[in-house]
């Protein structure tokens, strides 16, 4: 039987003999009593335990024992009815606390499910179950229909949807075919895939979510700090309070009756358990972590809830973060032949080098190369290449190597929006590409404009940032001068550095932190192992975890599954609802706990009042506390 449903029977079998003792006391006391001791006993024993047992421990005021002295205290004045309703009513409040808190941890729990069971070893010609943490990086196994990727690594055959919810948050399956990378904790949902594997299960993707949400809560937020502090203080002036309201009004007022005060300081004990506050409070945060891992962000600590929702400046990396870290030719214009030409010419030139330029020309051509048509191939460092096609002398690369060889060049067909501007290695332009040109037998044929591309939702993210209120954002890349501010003005960001060194990195965001209002925050958002210092450095540092690297994600305190810069804004503004629904409870739970605490002390206030004040707040206290993890965010 789980813990609910034993709490559950013995306040059913509670209330069943708190009724059977109210029927029978005035016609057979003794019998009447003993079904109220065996109703206390069951529906409370299990507090005074607690409360004795944190006695002998030396932690003497909480709840339990607030509980144990105010239904005791009913017991020895003859209140035996309401001393057993304060333990009943409390233990409703503990039934319905629990449920909510295991709807939260079921929502964050449920991400347990990407745990892989085994995993699909080939060795010698056979399959094999094993466990995940026993394959080592480089052995080939199998997926197949409806089996969850163990571990990560490249597709070697095959070609098959991958569910990737677990992970991202994104409903979008993602097709994997052989070369893509493919993450541990995706479902493989229609092919049967051979993967050889990348990464030990310890250092996957998967199992770094895995403790990362275990760990989500174990840094607490400064106003769970200021909770338990209050409470360890608050707990003894009440029960200080109680004692004076017992004992001074009957030595002081001429006929003041002892038993009366003593049922107000016992009511006062009551209704000063600060359950809400104990309870809500942790559980508004915890509701806020599983809100936002079901949108894909995962949050490392409570803490970083608050940071997040003071947050007045945003600082980006560029590449991998802004934009999707691939060149790919934008644009190619040939002075007499036409674009597929140029192209065609361009990729044999290039067809036995590896640079990340030339890979970009070889797959905009996107056709085999034929290598018996190419010799003579030249590799001119920082330069370009020389190699001979179809028999021509061809060249391939930047201004340098055309200014070298004595080729006159112009721009033509959409050069007005590049004019050329040197650059540190001579061929990076103003819209923030790089120029490969291309002459063949002494003559300028045409040029090849190469970019990094922007993520789609990057213009979008830098928008909804401002709509938030952050007052400044700000781009700190390596690249080219040139680079960094064409991308900087197409999202419209306020700001940006370039050509830094990962030291340099550390140093813009010190000089950022510096400028910054007293209460607000600085986030830093980024993927490169170059990056890890600066995150580490920032108020809260924000890593891209899909694609991003390892060491990012270890020094980021949030991660972005989905690798998308918008979700940013849907990370703040979950930080901000949790913020908002945390202070609700405290001013909510105080206003009424100190008006009804006023009462009691007048005497108008009854004990059975005070249970009901005391349950009812920590009931809406924890139900106003769930929202936070079903509101829905943008």
């Amino acid at each position: 039987m789980s813990k609910m449903a034993r709490r559950l029977s013995r306040i059913i079998i509670g209330g069943i003999l708190l009724s059977a003792g109210i029927f029978l006391q005035t016609d057979i006391r003794w019998i009447g009593l003993g079904l109220f001791l065996a109703s206390y006993l069951i529906v409370g024993g299990d507090i005074v335990l607690k409360a004795a047992k944190n006695i002998i421990r030396g932690q003497v005021f909480d709840e339990n024992f607030l509980m144990s002295a105010a239904t005791i205290g009913a017991f020895i004045i003859g209140e035996y009815p309401e001393g057993i309703a304060v333990m009943l009513f409390y233990q409703v409040g503990e039934l319905f606390q629990r449920y909510a808190v295991d709807k939260s941890r079921k929502s964050i729990a449920s991400l347990m499910d990407i745990r892989p069971d085994y995993a699909n070893v080939i060795k010698g010609g056979e399959i094999s179950k094993v466990d995940p943490e026993d394959v080592q990086v480089g052995d080939t196994i199998i997926i197949k229909a409806g089996e969850k990727v163990p571990l990560d690594g490249t597709v070697v055959e095959g070609s098959s949807m991958l569910d990737t919810s677990a992970l991202t948050g994104e409903p979008v399956p993602r097709e994997a075919r052989p070369g893509s990378e493919i993450l541990s904790g995706c479902i493989n949902i229609n092919g049967l895939l051979t993967v050889r594997t990348t990464k030990e299960y310890g250092e996957s993707t998967v199992s770094k979510i895995l403790d990362l949400v275990e760990n989500a809560t174990s840094q607490k937020a400064k106003t769970e700090n200021f909770i338990t502090k209050f409470a360890k203080y608050y707990t003894p002036v009440v029960v200080l309070l109680a004692a004076l309201i017992s004992i001074i009004p009957p030595l002081l007022i001429s006929g003041a009756s002892l038993e009366d005060w003593v049922y107000r300081g016992l009511t006062f004990l009551v209704i000063s358990c600060p359950c809400a506050l104990v309870v809500s409070i942790p559980l508004s945060f915890f509701g806020g972590i599983g809100g936002a891992s079901r949108k894909g962000i995962l949050i490392k600590g409570s803490n970083y809830l608050e940071v997040l929702a003071r947050l007045e400046t945003v600082v980006f990396d560029k590449t991998g973060t802004l934009t999707k870290g691939v060149f790919r030719v934008q644009e190619a214009h040939g002075i007499k032949m036409g674009r597929d030409a140029l192209l065609e010419l361009a990729a044999h030139a290039e067809s036995y080098s590896n640079h990340p330029i030339s890979m970009s020309i070889k797959a905009a051509y996107g056709k085999e190369i034929d290598y018996t048509r190419v010799s003579e191939v030249e590799e001119i460092a920082g330069h370009g290449v020389r190699a001979t096609v179809d028999g021509k002398s061809v060249l391939a690369g930047n201004a340098k190597l055309l200014d070298k060889m004595g080729i006159q060049y112009r721009m033509v067909g959409g050069a007005n929006d590049y004019e050329y501007s040197g650059g540190k290695d001579g061929d990076m332009m103003d819209g923030g590409g790089s120029m490969v040109l291309i002459a063949a037998d002494g003559v300028f044929e045409g040029y090849i404009i190469i970019a990094d591309e922007v993520k789609e939702d990057a213009p979008m993210a830098i928008r909804a940032l401002k709509d938030a209120k952050i007052r400044k954002t700000v781009m700190l890349t390596g690249d080219a001068k040139s680079a960094g501010e064409a991308v900087a003005r197409r999202l419209g960001m306020d700001m940006v550095h370039a050509e830094l060194l990962p030291g340099d990195k550390v140093a813009k965001v010190e000089e950022l932190l510096s400028q910054k209002s007293a209460r607000g925050k600085l986030a830093f958002v980024g993927d490169g192992i170059n990056d890890a210092p600066v995150l580490a450095r920032a108020d809260v540092g924000i890593a891209m975890g899909g694609l991003g690297s390892d060491a990012a994600i270890e020094a980021a305190d949030v991660v972005i599954m989905t690798d998308e810069p918008s979700k940013i804004t849907s990370g703040i503004n979950i930080a901000k609802k949790t913020l908002g629904i945390v202070k609700q409870n405290i001013i909510f739970s105080l206003a009424v706990k100190f008006a009804v605490l006023i009462l009691a002390a007048l005497g108008i206030a009854s004990m059975w009042g005070g249970v009901i004040a005391d349950v009812g707040v920590t009931l809406l206290a924890v139900l106003n506390a769930t929202r936070a993890l079903n509101v829905k965010y943008s």
